[in-house]
């Protein structure tokens, strides 16, 4: 498989201050690579190595075959990149912002193609400031996207959006791969993971603490639970019994999480015939992201 991005051992520091920590991994030629983490975990920094507009500390990186902080203008004919806030003039129109962006490239842009596609012929004569938070994103896309580049780097891509809005933005970036464009995106969504990523990268303190298909994050020990609900269980009990990684408690309703389903939920059973308890629900519940995230968190690595 093709990588179309490396990166080997890289720090970034500012001052004291080391916003990412030895960070390896690369990203296959179409794939949907998604870097996720709360907030201040060094997504965005990250991103801003691989486009160019920060030089690593240590460590090498490599995009399309280029460094990016050395050869910047041909990468940049190369990539298209959203960012979290894109500076476009509150009073320019839509047709306006498309125009100027179009005339940065030498080659002839999809401009048409993506007014099509992102629904914009509504939207050409309205200005930038007076469009819904959803209609800005698909304008800032589709300035992204007008050379249609090879890599598209989004940073948050639904940050602020609707429900609604965020499965419309789901739809555009699964179009924008199947045209041929790698996508690399940092989210703090776990659900839009889940929903796009080919692989995913979560990252949390500056370091990786897991790459993989978000299928295999899923099968990880932290991510498993069941929950079971009886008036009379103690708390402290469940805790304590073997398997159990933690509880979560909502009255009588607990959701636990195991490193062994199987065996955990036989001493379930057995703590609840031993105490002449009554399950009134007991269920399998497969983890999703947020429960491993919070695994990491609460393991302080």
């Amino acid at each position: 498989m093709e990588h179309v991005i490396t990166v080997k051992n890289v720090s970034k520091s500012f001052g004291d201050v080391q916003a990412v920590k030895d960070m390896s991994f690369s990203v296959q030629k179409g794939e949907i690579f998604g870097v996720i983490g709360p907030n201040g975990a060094g997504k965005t920094t990250t991103l801003q190595m691989l486009e160019g507009i920060s030089k690593p500390t240590n460590g090498n990186i490599e995009v399309l075959g280029l460094v990016p902080s050395k050869h910047l203008r041909e990468l940049n004919k190369r990539i298209g990149v959203q960012f979290q806030a894109t500076a476009i003039q509150k009073k320019m129109k839509v047709k306006e912002a498309l125009d100027l962006f179009s005339s940065f490239y030498e080659k002839t842009t999809q401009r048409d193609y993506l007014i099509e596609l992102l629904g914009l012929d509504e939207k050409m004569d309205a200005h930038f400031e007076d469009l819904s938070g959803g209609w800005q994103q698909r304008v800032t896309l589709a300035l992204a996207t007008l050379h249609k580049p090879e890599l598209l780097f989004l940073d948050e891509p639904s940050m602020g959006l609707d429900p609604h809005a965020r499965r419309e933005m789901w739809s555009m970036i699964r179009l924008l791969r199947g045209q041929g464009s790698t996508i690399v995106m940092t989210t703090h969504y776990m659900e839009e993971a889940e929903k796009l990523c080919d692989r995913v990268a979560m990252v949390y303190n500056g370091q990786i603490k897991a790459l993989n298909t978000p299928e295999a994050l899923l099968n990880q020990a932290a991510g498993q639970s069941l929950i079971c609900e009886s008036d009379g269980l103690d708390y402290d009990d469940v805790v304590s019994l073997p398997g159990v990684i933690r509880v979560e408690r909502e009255g009588g309703r607990f959701k636990v999480y195991s490193d062994d389903q199987q065996k955990t939920a036989c001493h379930i059973f057995n703590y609840c015939q031993d105490k002449q308890l009554t399950l009134t629900d007991f269920k399998f519940e497969k983890g999703s992201l947020d429960d491993l995230f919070i695994h990491y968190l609460e393991k302080g690595q």
